[in-house]
């Protein structure tokens, strides 16, 4: 069965399919410190810069720093859930108008995905999210002396904008120090950040607008990101990297030594002529190449890692993956994430401070701590376990992982999604205890929307790795078109058909969208083959040039 396995993948390298676990244990390939057989992908190179060779310490400590201004930029754009009864008062102004503020922020957070991620290509990803500090400072700096509903309009754009790479940039620095195994992981973490800053953002809300005033939620982020801006400026590490790394020769080396390496006895000897090569080795690293000071790590701009294309090349690069179905589908699932989190942020207020409910502003915002733990449930299962299931899938497929294995993973968030939905929506309709639509509605979207993000994310950086960061801006861009829309169209969609019967057509939707993970998972491979050449050509750096 292995040698048929070896000549089926000698002649079928698709893209997304690698060898993950060493089976035998006797590739010369760099595998984990852990003694598990597990192959590093992409591997580390011999620069003692490369961030895949940075300690697991530093790892923690640069992630950590980035999933808190992660967390800090999705409160910003999220807090003002509870704030909609008083602001429709106190500017005169009506819900509708409220939304196309939502919806302002959705399509700038589109939009600065398609600047910021090749303007973070070209100067640097810590560049990147200095800049979006400065941004985000500013519009809560504009927001903290609003007067009318237009001030909330450049707010939402500035925010959105700051915004953006939360959506697309933190995924890619988070893939530059860890590596694909690890990925499920890391992704759910970030998206933990989003949907926790979204959720706990509007209960810090609530209870400042009661004990100070609503401006002070801005005044309290202004003071926030001051001193962030200042931890970034001197903490705060370029991941930027200019890896060679070719997957394809490495899977060719890889296959060439299983087939030399047959017998058991073979293996024995194999195993005892190899050391352990692990990401944090010195063996491996060119003494040539000098380790940079504190003060290069620091810099403002990158420049001797950045991508050497034009900004315009790698502006439009994107686009041209819009025929691979992977990139499409995990676009849309994910859009339909951003859906119920504007259908949860655009209502509660309207919901629960009516009859028979009359929340109080603070009350209205504690409602979001059932998604809250809903997503950090979600979190360990779309992150830890679904990282776990794709290695048990790869031990089974002799050690090559398919990225499709995540996909199983999606049947619990599909029901949990169509379950929460009924729950929030009916729940409320039928004016039953708050418990039904606050911890099992919400609690059961927020674990459907954290595991789901990961995963999708994670599966079409595993089918296209060579092409991940065009990837994830091409689905953050359809995820925050989908989600503008929605923010427009849930007001007028509410008022004409009602709560019950609106819930009964997003219920639908839900299953149609999620569900279709099972055709991914039948036709998935068979559309990463189909696109293998169109991948190799787009994955070329020097393809479609512009100056």
């Amino acid at each position: 069965m292995l040698q048929s396995s070896i000549a089926q993948n000698e002649n079928d390298l698709v893209p997304g399919t690698v060898h993950l676990v060493d089976i035998r244990g006797n590739l010369k390939v760099k595998k984990d410190a852990e003694g598990k057989n597990i192959i590093l992908q992409p591997q580390p190179s011999s620069n003692v810069n490369d961030p895949l060779r940075w300690p697991q310490s530093k790892k923690i400590k640069q992630f950590s720093l980035l999933w808190i201004w992660a967390f800090l930029l999705a409160v910003s754009v999220n807090f003002s859930g509870p704030l909609w009864v008083p602001w429709s008062e106190s500017f005169n102004c009506s819900f509708f108008q409220l939304n196309v503020s939502s919806a302002l922020c959705f399509l700038f957070l589109g939009i600065g995905c398609l600047f910021l991620q090749p303007t973070a290509l070209k100067l640097g990803r810590r560049f990147v999210y200095l800049v979006c500090t400065v941004i985000i400072l500013i519009s809560n700096i504009i927001g903290s002396q609003a007067t009318n509903v237009k001030y909330l309009y450049v707010v939402n754009i500035l925010g959105g904008f700051a915004a953006a790479p939360v959506d697309s940039l933190v995924e890619i620095s988070s893939t530059d120090v860890f590596f694909q195994h690890e990925r499920s992981t890391v992704f759910s973490l970030l998206i933990l950040a989003l949907y926790a800053g979204s959720d706990l953002g509007p209960v810090a809300c609530g209870y400042i607008v009661e004990k100070l005033s609503w401006r002070w939620c801005y005044y309290i982020q202004i003071i926030i990101y001051g001193v962030l801006l200042i931890i970034q400026i001197f903490y705060m590490e370029d991941t930027t990297f200019r890896r060679e790394y070719n997957a394809e020769s490495l899977e060719a080396e890889i296959l060439a030594q299983i087939k030399s390496n047959k017998t058991p006895e073979e293996k024995v000897s194999s195993i005892e002529a190899i050391d352990d090569i692990s990401s944090n080795d010195t063996s491996s690293i060119n003494s040539s190449i000098p380790k940079r000071t504190y003060w290069q790590r620091i810099k403002f701009i990158e420049l001797e890692y950045n991508d050497t294309r034009s900004w315009l090349t790698i502006f439009y690069r994107p686009f041209l993956l819009i025929s691979f179905p992977a990139i499409i589908w995990g676009g849309v699932l994910y859009g339909a994430q951003m859906m119920w989190l504007s259908l949860l942020a655009t209502t509660q207020s309207e919901i629960y401070s009516a009859s028979p409910y009359f929340f109080s502003v603070p009350q209205v915002g504690l409602t979001n701590l059932g998604a809250c733990v809903g997503s950090l449930l979600g979190m360990v299962y779309g992150g830890t376990f679904v990282d776990y299931l794709a290695l048990r899938l790869a031990k089974r497929n002799n050690g090559i992982l398919e990225p499709e294995f995540r996909l199983w993973a999606m049947f619990v968030p599909t029901f949990f999604n169509a379950g929460g939905l009924l729950a929030y929506g009916l729940g409320s309709y039928l004016e039953a205890h708050w418990a039904v639509s606050v911890v099992v509605g919400q609690g059961l979207l927020g674990f459907a929307m954290s595991s789901s993000g990961a995963i999708c994310l994670t599966y079409a950086v595993d089918s296209y790795p060579k092409v991940a960061s065009e990837g994830l801006v091409l689905m953050l861009f359809c995820r925050n078109c989908i989600g503008m829309a929605f923010t427009f169209a849930i007001q007028p969609w509410l008022d004409r058909n009602g709560l019950s019967i609106t819930t009964w057509l997003m219920f639908m939707l839900s299953l149609i969208i999620n569900g279709s993970f099972l055709l991914m998972i039948k036709w998935g491979k068979e559309f990463r083959r189909w696109t293998a050449a169109r991948y190799d050509k787009y994955s070329d750096p020097r393809y479609g040039q512009i100056f």
